[in-house]
């Protein structure tokens, strides 16, 4: 009577704390949001660009940089955190920092869309853009309300004595 046994072992390893890409950032609702802000900032701002009919486009210039501007710092942003470059520098509160992009990129991009919409005067590209600058501006102020609550969210309510 010969016995056989048999062996077997399994190794499993984690990945998800260190590694090149945060691919679970592109699914979170951050990184849904970005994607979302610079999708609708592109979209405004092709819109408008590609409206070079227009009489008085000056005042259409502005439009287009601050979106375009808005929209490659959102960009980077979003890569920062998909190549989970933020950990390399960490001397920077980087929570804080976009906090302060998103507050400043709403209030420009919200004033852009009402000057783009005032002056439009009929023309449906211009229309277009302005309409996807509130959407973007309504993108803004969500990405404003979560990190606000991610920054201030977490603090202890009671002090003990």
């Amino acid at each position: 009577m010969s016995h056989t046994v048999v062996t077997t072992t399994t190794t499993t390893t984690s990945s998800s704390g260190e590694g090149f890409l945060n691919l679970g950032y592109t699914r979170s609702v951050q990184g849904l949001l970005k994607i979302a802000q610079v999708v609708a900032l592109l979209i405004a701002f092709l819109c408008v660009h590609c409206a070079r009919g227009s009489t008085d486009f000056s005042a259409f210039r502005y439009f287009e940089v601050v979106t375009l501007w808005f929209l490659i710092a959102f960009l980077i942003f979003y890569l920062m955190y998909v190549f989970r470059l933020q950990s390399k520098i960490p001397c920077i509160n980087w929570t804080m920092t976009e906090l302060l992009h998103y507050g400043v990129g709403t209030i420009l991009v919200f004033i852009a869309s009402i000057v783009a919409a005032v002056k439009s005067g009929g023309v449906s590209e211009l229309e277009a853009g302005s309409a996807f600058g509130f959407i973007a501006t309504f993108l803004l102020a969500v990405s404003i309300w979560t990190s606000y609550k991610v920054t201030c969210g977490s603090q202890p309510t009671s002090a003990s004595v």
